[in-house]
Parts: C-alpha cells; structure tokens; sequence
C-alpha cells in the first residue's frame, strides 16, 4: 500500500464508514473511452486484489465509461467481457449513457446535436462513422448511421445499467444526490446530473451517515470531504483513471496515468 493510500484510508474529511463484513470492493471512475487507462487500471486492480488474499473483490463502474477518448465501442467490448469473466460486476448509468441511449433511441435532433458536443463525435467515431460524415449529414440520416453503426449487444449492455449502489455506509452513484433527500426519494436524473447542489458544502454530509463515492466532476487527485469522495480524476484529460477500493473501514487508491 502506497502512502497515498494509507493517508487516504485514515483520511477524516469523509466520515470513517464501512462496507459489509467479508466484502471487497473496487470503485471505478469515469472510463470517458480511455481503452489503454482502462486496461491497465484492470491489471492494477487484479494484482492488489491477489495481494491482499481472500474472496476476490467485486468492481463497480460509477458511469461514463463512453464519449470523449477516442475508443468507446472498444470499451463496451471489453466491459461485457469483463462482466462475462466476473458477473458480480456492476455498472451506473452516467449521464454520457443516457444521452447516447436517447440519442439511438429517439434520434431526436435535440439530444442529437447536444450529444456531438459533448465528446459523441469521438464516440461515433470509434464505431466507424467519421468526423466529416457526422458533419456531412443532417441529423435525421446521422441518427440513422448511429443506429446501424451500433451493435444491438452494446445497447442492451447499457440500459441494463443501475442507477445507484448502497454497500454498507457507502452509496455508490454517477453524479451525487440532492442533499437532504431520502436516498429511496432522490431523482434519477440528479444521480446522474447534479453537481454544484451537491459539492457547494464541503462541511455538513449530503445524507448523514452516508458516504457518497461518485464520478462527473473532475478533480486532479481524489477529492475527499464531509460525507462524499470523488473519483473521477479526468482519463480523458488529465490522462489519470482511478480506483478506489474499499474493506471493512480501509479505503485505498489505485491509479493508472497515460504515458507521457
């Protein structure tokens, strides 16, 4: 175990909490189409899960693992072969999957053009459709070469994505929750969406006796207060993919950087 991650699991700023008794597990953060980040943080996390002995400890993906990097249908490749190898593996639906589902889904222009914004390009992309041709086209026949390009696999593979995890004292959830709100209260679209409502009070815990882990906003290093961690440390920006594990009251982080 690093020193960063001995300082992490001693950490005070989120409240000492634990995951149930006999449990390991592996928070990822948000994969943004990072194959080669993605690939070795797996490595990573097998080798510590070796080291540290007794059942294997079970992931869970905290959303976007799609859009921005350059590889998203790769991603879902290796993801739904990961899910095969490891089947207690579980995945929250981001706000990058909703967009896309409802942009093959309904082909609505909206969503479509507000999709391309926000890293669908690279997306598209990654399954055949090139840059040019997505800006050749008008968004009726794009909505149609996203449906073909798309495998049927890959869709059922993310609306079969959850929307929040509750493992002991932890919560595991793309975005955050409302604070103050009941946990079986809050809105779908806040778990995936909100932010400032949800980050603004670093002091008071959003859901008391709770610790909220979450991806969608990124820091640079791992951003740990009152009641809430953050992982998702920007792979497709920064060039840096996190885990964070958790066993009994410990946490620790593992991380793999992009070559530079």
């Amino acid at each position: 175990m690093t020193l960063f991650s001995r300082l992490l699991s001693r950490s005070s700023a989120a409240a000492t909490a634990n995951v149930p008794e006999g449990r390991r597990i592996y928070a990822i953060g948000d994969v943004h189409g990072c194959l080669g980040l993605l690939e070795g943080l797996l490595a990573r996390i097998d080798e510590d899960d070796a080291q540290r002995g007794g059942p294997r400890g079970q992931m869970i993906f905290l959303g976007d693992v799609i859009d921005r990097g350059p590889e998203s249908a790769q991603v879902i490749d290796r993801l739904i072969a990961l899910r095969e190898e490891r089947p207690d593996t579980r995945f929250l639906l981001g706000n990058h999957e909703e967009t896309f589902l409802m942009a093959l889904e309904a082909g609505d222009r909206d969503v479509l053009r507000f999709f391309k914004r926000t890293g669908g390009i690279e997306t598209m992309m990654s399954y055949g459709i090139s840059a040019r041709d997505a800006d050749a086209v008008d968004l009726g026949q794009l909505a149609a070469m996203l449906w073909v390009s798309v495998p049927e696999a890959h869709q059922a593979f993310l609306k079969g994505f959850e929307h929040m995890i509750v493992e002991g004292d932890y919560v595991f959830v793309h975005a955050g929750v409302r604070p103050g709100v009941p946990l079986d209260a809050q809105r779908q679209s806040d778990l995936r969406w909100i932010r400032e409502e949800f980050l603004r009070n670093r002091r008071r815990a959003p859901i008391p006796g709770k610790v909220i882990v979450h991806g969608h906003t990124i820091f640079e290093q791992v951003e740990e207060r009152a009641g809430g961690i953050g992982i998702d440390t920007g792979a497709y920006h920064f060039g840096t993919l996190t885990a964070m594990g958790f066993e009994g009251d410990a946490r620790w982080v593992l991380q793999q950087h992009r070559p530079r």
